[in-house]
């Protein structure tokens, strides 16, 4: 029988120094959680082109300096989309946007621009809000003789297609006089500039449609009880997809001869109808699976996440609900995010001023920055220091949520 084992007290510490040190190791390679949150956060709503306004307010909040640098430090600097469309330097406001990134995250803070409705619309063609003024700021040189050949290119293409134009519901241009109207000087380039490749069409492509920053829940719309079980991630995931999905069917379309490089969404759409119904008609050589996916994607795109009215990008009801439905809401989509609060942009709110609703766990930040378009609005920032929360415009600022302890993930008080 043997008598017990000896552990001797230097072996202990040496174990015990090594386990230590191990340990150590591998907390200091774990991330960090989530829910984390940065010690201040500046939130911005829509933009709309208005470059002005837009840096005169982030050197007001010390965003930036006066040179557009990054002074922010370690901010965090959240943009909820709609960078562009409407006023009148939607570039100018991009490549400040794409040039602060990288200098917030080298001096420790953090910008993050989310995808709005005018984004995703401008990736898409979807033109409704796309000024001449902003075709004419993507201009050159060579843009009239961009014109005259994409001009070429489409009567070369409308020729051999004649089937295919009878069926159209609407006849496409027909004089170059037509043409040229609407596709203005800089058309061509603006097209190029949000397709896949393009200077913002790439940068774009990167981005996503919601960011949770410290339980704090910041998107563009708004999460609607009918998306509130997907969580951030997988909604991001779902746009990227329907991105991807878009620019997939758009280049299968070019390589088929069926649409041109700088068609529309709604020249897309009708060229696609007019193709399947000259194929079942007879009228041009049949095609089975390409039919089918034309077919599909008619059928399918109106209902995308990115494109739908209850979808994250497109969703007023934060606006819209009463105050009991609201808290009811949002009760419960916060719950299902496991989130404190939600920010938005999307809609513009009376009097320029930013809005809390249901319990100061819902604060809607459009003010109409553009306000030539906006009669009324004003530039405004949303404030998070120390989980107070302060509405900062030109002239003043208002606290709105004063600075008091809070738990994460605390659901709103649905009332009985």
């Amino acid at each position: 029988m043997t008598g017990p084992v000896r552990v001797s007290p230097r072996r202990i510490f040496i174990s015990l120094v090594l386990f230590l040190l191990f340990a150590g190791l591998v907390w200091a390679g774990s991330p960090k959680p989530a829910d984390n949150p940065p010690a201040s956060v500046t939130a911005i709503g829509d933009v709309h082109g208005d470059f002005d306004d837009f840096t005169a307010l982030l050197q007001k909040v010390g965003i930036i300096d006066a040179q557009h640098h990054w002074s922010g430090g370690k901010t965090t600097l959240v943009q909820v989309g709609d960078l562009l469309d409407r006023g009148p330097k939607p570039r100018q406001v991009l490549d400040l946007m794409m040039a602060l990134e990288p200098e917030a995250s080298q001096a420790g803070g953090r910008l993050v621009s989310l995808l709005g409705n005018h984004e995703v619309m401008n990736i898409m063609g979807d033109l409704r809000y796309v000024t001449p003024g902003n075709f004419a700021s993507f201009a050159d040189a060579n843009s009239e003789q961009r014109q005259k050949s994409a001009y070429q290119t489409y009567v070369k293409w409308r020729n051999s297609h004649a089937a295919l134009m009878s069926e159209l519901p609407q006849p496409m241009e027909l004089t170059e006089a037509e043409w040229m109207t609407r596709h203005p000087a800089g058309y061509i380039e603006q097209r190029d500039a949000f397709g896949p490749n393009g200077t913002y069409g790439k940068w774009l492509r990167e981005h996503s449609a919601v960011a949770d920053v410290g339980g704090v829940i910041f998107l563009h719309g708004g999460i609607s009880p009918n998306v509130a079980k997907m969580k951030p991630d997988a909604i991001n995931a779902k746009i990227r997809d329907e991105l991807k999905q878009f620019d997939s069917t758009k280049q299968f379309l070019q390589e088929a001869d069926i649409i041109l490089p700088f068609f529309n969404l709604r020249e897309i759409t009708a060229v696609v109808q007019a193709e399947i119904t000259a194929e079942r008609k007879g009228l041009v050589a049949s095609n089975g699976p390409r039919q089918q996916r034309l077919t599909q994607f008619l059928l399918s795109y109106g209902d995308w996440l990115s494109i739908k009215e209850d979808g994250p990008l497109w969703f007023r009801g934060y606006d819209q609900w009463g105050d009991e439905e609201g808290a009811t809401q949002m009760g419960k989509i916060l719950d299902s995010l496991k989130a404190t609060r939600i920010v938005v942009g999307h809609t513009v709110q009376k009097g320029g001023r930013i809005r809390p609703r249901f319990g100061d766990r819902t604060f809607l930040i459009d003010t109409g920055m553009l306000s030539s378009y906006y009669p009324g609005g004003r530039a405004s920032a949303l404030q998070i220091q120390d989980n107070a929360y302060t509405a900062v415009y030109m002239d003043q600022q208002t606290v709105l949520v004063p600075a008091q302890k809070e738990e994460v993930a605390q659901p709103v008080a649905t009332p009985r």
